[in-house]
């Protein structure tokens, strides 16, 4: 983890202030630096609680620090970008990551881009910085994926549409009223519901800014609205009718059906009292108990071998 190496690096002159660090995780102690550093953040409730412990947030890299730190992400391409556009700024480029995330690859990498010094290696993982090289088209803008979409690096699915929000897609009747998209990702669900006039207005929750940028893009309706926000904690600003969501069950490498069963409980207290949950999950994940407990009809449709599809009507409400 970065709070175990960060000592390290810093008593290795590796980091000078100030400094910035692009990816950090929520729960990770910066405490070691010797002042607060900036921090780079795209992602809800994460944003919005290091700025209640007094950090500096951006979505961004901006101005150029002296040191700018990237936590490596899981996914390459997302990694990548970070580090191109963390080297284009001129500051040194430290690097930090778990093996498991692809450090040691992303060290080869960048060895055969540019100028790594040494490597410190402590708690499953590795920490080194970097100078000059050119890592130019290492930088990943949005781009249309295989299907014409607008998406990010290290969006869901970004190469294509997601089988299971398909399979979901093809399921919805015909929506009326107004409409929440949990977990809207990139947009698709909302961009294939609003083929039914007659929607209201649906609003698109995401907690990944960089997939609600695409969804932007993606949903060009004016009964759109985009909400930077956590889907388990949302609230409307207006009686939902229907909740359409395909949820996340994991939390980096590690499977968390609670964030599926969060989504659930979070679709029962939005809904109007005749609203209906419209819900896709991979077959493995035991879902059933939430929505028999929280919803008073449950039905399970055809789906696919892969994937189970719900419509869940008329949440019951706690007295």
């Amino acid at each position: 983890m970065l709070d175990a190496r960060l000592p390290l690096a810093l008593d290795a002159g590796l980091i000078d202030a100030p400094v910035a660090i692009v990816g950090a995780a929520v729960d990770t102690d910066l405490s070691a630096l010797p002042e607060r550093p900036d921090l780079v953040v795209t992602r809800q409730p994460d944003f919005d609680r290091f700025t209640e412990r007094g950090f500096t947030c951006h979505t961004a890299i901006t101005d150029a620090p002296a040191t700018i730190i990237v936590r490596l992400p899981r996914e390459r391409a997302l990694a990548r970008d970070r580090i191109a556009r963390a080297m284009a700024t001129g500051a040194r480029v430290i690097v930090d990551g778990q093996k498991t995330d692809g450090i040691d690859s992303m060290l080869k990498a960048c060895r055969a881009r540019g100028e790594v010094g040494d490597v410190i290696s402590k708690a499953h993982g590795k920490i080194f910085a970097m100078t000059g090289g050119d890592f130019s088209n290492w930088i990943a803008d949005p781009a249309r994926n295989a299907d014409g979409y607008w998406t990010a690096p290290g969006s869901f699915s970004a190469d294509a549409i997601d089988p299971g929000s398909a399979a979901l897609s093809a399921a919805l009747a015909p929506l009326e009223g107004t409409v929440a998209d949990l977990g809207a990702g990139w947009g698709y669900l909302s961009h294939r519901a609003l083929r039914s006039p007659a929607i209201e207005a649906i609003h698109l929750v995401e907690a990944d800014l960089p997939s609600l940028d695409c969804a932007r893009r993606n949903v060009d309706d004016p009964r759109a609205v985009f909400h930077w926000a956590d889907a388990t904690a949302w609230t409307p600003p207006e009686p939902i009718r229907h909740v359409i969501t395909n949820p996340p069950f994991h939390k980096g490498r590690a499977g968390a059906p609670e964030l599926g069963r969060a989504f659930i409980a979070n679709a029962a207290r939005i809904l109007a009292p005749r609203g209906t949950l419209w819900m896709v999950a991979n077959r493995h994940l035991p879902y059933e108990a939430a929505l028999t407990e929280l919803f008073a009809e449950v039905a399970e449709l055809p789906g696919t071998t892969a994937f189970k599809l719900y419509r869940a009507a008329r949440p019951r409400r706690k007295r």
